[in-house]
């Protein structure tokens, strides 16, 4: 597809995104003010709103010391209760099933200690090859902990010889007897692939195993029923496509068959009915809802811009979102024709996120976009490159000096 710059701008005139309401940071090279920014799927932008409400936040903790627990406008005690709902209604899940809290790691690892509950005959995790290494080194641990080995234990699941995505009827042929649990991310942090996850899900419980999904680049990126799926757990971050700040607070699902019953869970004063908190017994009475995965009382300052995104996600609403998404990512993907693009180009299997392979040196390629002109892309060494045009704050203007930045380079 061939552009012209003042067609890419008729377009944004005619389909605008919410570019208004994010910081949007100056370029450092290039013939524009601002930079296009594609990084969105590794750290988003930072919503204008958040920095006067984090403020808002702190200012109560000057005024109020403790009695900011229950007397600020917004109040610490219950604070968390405020991201519940829109967290669960962005992810397709019931606010009982839905918790915000930890970093995404340590929400799988506190999952996995109620879900992977490994037998002789049933031990094995299955992940795909392509995992982003923090999940590896998760589920490697956890079947270290258990006492099995994790070269024999953790399935790593390969594409095809010749092919960059995993094909679902693959991923649904390994899930043996021996399964106990699999773990898969909902896009591919790679490749941008969007996985069935209804499928997968629903073949693994036929397997008898658990099913679980990391959704670092799926949640804020795809509508998801989690609830729907039967989903038995998940998790994701929140400073990507949710654009809560880097290191942000993360969330967690776990649907509502699994609430209120034996399951084994570590504990602690978050874990116990709020009602009963300040009896200070000794042992926990925790509630039928995911809340009982918490362990310690949430920080507030840092769910304050997790709160401020989700607001805004509840506003403008995932669905809408999606539909500016898939005519953003096509118009990108046309401009893109030519280039190894290793994304799946069908618009059902993917999200926002296109990933080019070029010669080797990606990350040098991605520093001369950024100085040479203006454009923030992410590298995955040796030879990807990721392009994410997040709908809430990407143009088809970005699109198109990313294209054109990309053939000038590449020549």
């Amino acid at each position: 597809m061939t552009l012209s710059e003042a067609g890419a701008l008729e377009l944004d005139a005619a389909d605008p995104g919410h570019r208004e309401l994010f910081d949007v940071p100056p370029a450092q090279g290039g013939e524009y003010p601002e930079v296009a920014y594609f990084a969105g799927n590794s750290l988003g932008l930072r919503p204008k709103a958040t920095r006067t409400e984090l403020l808002e936040d702190l200012d109560a903790w000057a005024a109020l010391g403790v009695e900011g627990h229950l007397d600020a406008a917004r109040p610490w005690l219950p604070y968390h209760e405020l991201l519940t709902g829109p967290a669960a209604r962005l992810v397709g899940a019931l606010p009982s099933e839905t918790v915000v809290m930890n970093s995404l790691t340590v929400n799988l690892h506190l999952l996995m200690v109620s879900f992977y509950r490994p037998t002789r005959s049933r031990h094995r995790i299955v992940i795909e090859d392509a995992a982003f290494p923090s999940d590896s080194y998760a589920v490697r641990s956890q079947v270290r902990f258990h006492g099995y080995d994790p070269d024999d234990a953790v399935i790593r699941l390969r594409q095809r010889p010749g092919e960059d995505c995993l094909r679902t009827a693959d991923v649904v042929e390994q899930l043996g007897a021996d399964v106990a649990l699999v773990l898969l991310g909902g896009v591919n942090y790679l490749t941008g692939e969007l996985m069935d996850i209804p499928t997968i899900t629903k073949a693994g419980h036929a397997a008898g195993a658990v099913v679980g999904w990391d959704l670092a680049h799926a949640a804020g990126n795809v509508p998801l029923a989690l609830h729907e799926w039967e989903v038995d757990f998940a998790a994701w971050c929140s400073y990507k496509y949710l654009n809560s700040g880097p290191g942000a607070l993360a969330g967690a699902f776990v649907h509502e068959r699994h609430l209120g019953g034996e399951l084994p869970r570590f504990e602690g004063w978050w874990s116990t009915e709020a009602s009963t908190r300040f009896e200070m017994t000794p042992e926990s009475r925790p509630p039928a809802t995911a809340d009982a995965w918490q362990v310690s009382n949430p920080p507030i300052f840092s769910m304050s811009p997790v709160r401020t995104s989700l607001e805004l996600f509840d506003k403008i609403g995932i669905g809408a979102l999606r539909e500016r998404s898939l005519r953003l990512t096509a118009f990108l993907d046309g401009l893109l024709d030519g280039f190894d693009v290793i994304t799946p180009r069908d618009p059902a299997r993917r999200g926002a996120q296109l990933s080019v392979r070029v010669p080797g040196g990606a990350g040098e390629l991605s520093r001369r976009l950024r100085f040479g002109y203006g454009v923030i892309a992410d590298a995955r060494e040796p030879d990807v490159l990721r392009l994410a045009p997040v709908p809430l704050y990407s143009t088809y203007h970005d699109c198109w000096r990313a294209a054109a930045a990309l053939t000038e380079v590449m020549g």
